[in-house]
């Protein structure tokens, strides 16, 4: 019990730490002169990027090419990291951006010249400003991780951030989580041979220790996508070491019902790519 309730409480301070204000990377391009508010997005992408997995140079290169995949009016944006709840590495918001739509062509007859000239002259910038942004939150990120940290509570990290995800105004979510999706905290650890290795996880077993321990999250029907999956401390430097074929479809199947339970839609977990580019469709 005692344990159980440090863990909600570590939850709670790392869901206040992972909504702290962050400013918004993109300047707004609607003001009162325009007499037309700005419409919700229609897409929001979320970038969750685990700190206590490495990533070899083409891996992180898929992740910011799936990033510029969003980078039409309509589209918002928000990177977040995490690790464990020690440490200082805590799940935070690092950038948030949000590419606005377009004035409806029946509203902009009603717009003077010079004020919608103003709004186009903002609008035709406001991808490439939101790109040097997820640029630079990325590489931060990336050049932030550390695989010698001694835990990494992932299931919990999502759970916090979740809740993000879950209150975006946009009407299409898209999770796009970079990591090892590797459990290592006083919950459970996905690791063996003192972390050289993945285990064949019993996946009805770290469902139960999940529910037991308040981890599942809400995700508000978000599609989901993994870079990363299995991915071991040697391998941005070795490259990839051998993953025996049931241990990957156990792990998997865990995340694959971990994220139903959670309110989300799993579409690839990449072992450790992407086979696809994330579809635009809606």
């Amino acid at each position: 019990m005692i344990a159980r309730t440090a863990i909600m409480l570590a939850a709670a301070l790392l869901c206040n730490a992972a909504f702290a204000g962050v400013e918004e990377a993109v300047p707004s391009c609607y003001d009162h002169k325009l007499g037309v508010t700005v419409a919700a997005s229609s897409t929001e992408l979320f970038i969750l990027v685990d700190q206590t997995t490495l990533f070899d140079a083409t891996l992180q290169q898929q992740v910011a090419d799936n990033s510029r995949l969003f980078m039409g009016p309509g589209n918002a944006f928000s990177i977040m990291t995490f690790s464990a709840f020690s440490q200082g590495h805590y799940a935070q918001v690092v950038s948030a951006g949000n590419i606005e739509p377009a004035i409806a062509a029946a509203a902009r007859d009603d717009i003077s010249k010079p004020v919608l000239n103003k709004f186009d002259a903002c609008a035709k910038r406001q991808p490439q400003i939101a790109m040097q942004a997820i640029g630079t939150a990325l590489r931060g990120a990336f050049a932030g991780a550390n695989a010698d940290l001694a835990k990494s509570d992932v299931m919990a990290s999502l759970k916090s951030m979740s809740s993000r995800v879950k209150n975006s105004t946009a009407s299409r979510k898209i999770v796009l989580i970079a990591s090892d999706m590797l459990e290592n905290s006083s919950v459970s650890s996905f690791y063996e041979n003192k972390g050289m290795s993945v285990k064949n996880i019993d996946g009805a077993r770290e469902l139960k220790l999940a529910a037991d321990n308040d981890l599942f999250g809400d995700f508000g029907g978000a599609k989901i996508y993994v870079i990363g999956t299995g991915l071991l401390a040697d391998d941005a430097k070795k490259g990839s070491k051998y993953r025996d074929p049931k241990t990957m479809r156990s792990l998997l199947s865990f995340w694959n019902q971990y994220f139903q339970k959670s309110n989300a839609t799993v579409v690839e977990i990449g072992q450790p790519a992407l086979l696809n580019n994330i579809s635009l469709g809606r």
